[in-house]
């Protein structure tokens, strides 16, 4: 009888055993397939597009703009992010607005997650009218938003050497321009860094890895909320 009663006994035992580690198994599984798949998501893509100042110009690699912001952003929101650099040094409003499809095109199928805009620093120090200057931007506006592409606008300040009109003209095409086409604004790229001797480099012009630490500070939350637009 003895005997008999084990052998009814220890199926039981095996069989809870059994459907434990079944359980713990499928948990398990369950589990590492969600990481997987969190792992695998497509990164959100930015593209900063803009001039020597997006492109990191003077920083070795690891210290420009897109490389800190998309540190910062993937702090911040936990998640992949990719910034790509669509920054090229010494070019204008015009010549941004020549090469706007080519730098679009590889990117999420012409589509990123968000446009980055920052362009017209060039045009100011040249003394660019700033009638072209607004032409340009809101030719690349225009095409940004019939794509439906998000955009942020990083605007520009022109220097008082050139004239209260010219300063007055060029100063107000940003934020008129995001108000037409709906797009947010960050009204100065260069903010708490312009003409600070100590975050530029020897050119006084472009920013040292502490004084992009500094724009992404400020920047990066307007790219954050962008983001979640």
């Amino acid at each position: 009888m003895k005997v008999n009663r084990l052998t009814k006994i220890l199926p039981l035992q095996l069989f809870a055993a059994f459907a434990l580690i079944f359980a713990a198994g499928s948990m398990f599984f369950a589990a590492n397939a969600q990481e997987t798949a969190d792992t695998d998501a497509e990164p959100i893509a930015i593209l900063a597009f803009g001039d020597s100042l997006t492109a990191g110009y003077g920083l070795p690699a690891g210290e420009g703009f897109t490389d800190q912001l998309q540190v910062w952003l993937e702090k911040e929101l936990g998640q992949a992010v990719r910034v790509i650099n669509g920054g090229v040094s010494g070019d204008t409003s015009s010549g941004g607005r020549s090469r706007l499809d080519w730098a679009l095109s590889p990117i999420k199928s012409g589509k990123p997650d968000l446009v980055i805009l920052e362009l017209g620093a060039n045009d100011a120090l040249r003394g660019v009218a700033p009638e072209i200057t607004r032409v340009n931007m809101d030719a690349m506006l225009k095409t940004l938003t019939e794509r439906d592409i998000p955009t942020l606008v990083a605007g520009m300040l022109a220097s008082p050497s050139w004239g209260p009109d010219y300063e007055a003209s060029f100063n107000t095409l940003y934020p008129e321009l995001s108000e037409q086409y709906g797009v947010p604004l960050y009204p100065f790229f260069l903010d708490g860094v312009a003409t600070i001797t100590e975050l530029n480099q020897s050119d006084g012009l472009h920013p040292t890895k502490e004084g992009v630490a500094v724009i992404i500070e400020k920047i990066g939350p307007y790219v954050k909320q962008a983001l979640s637009r």
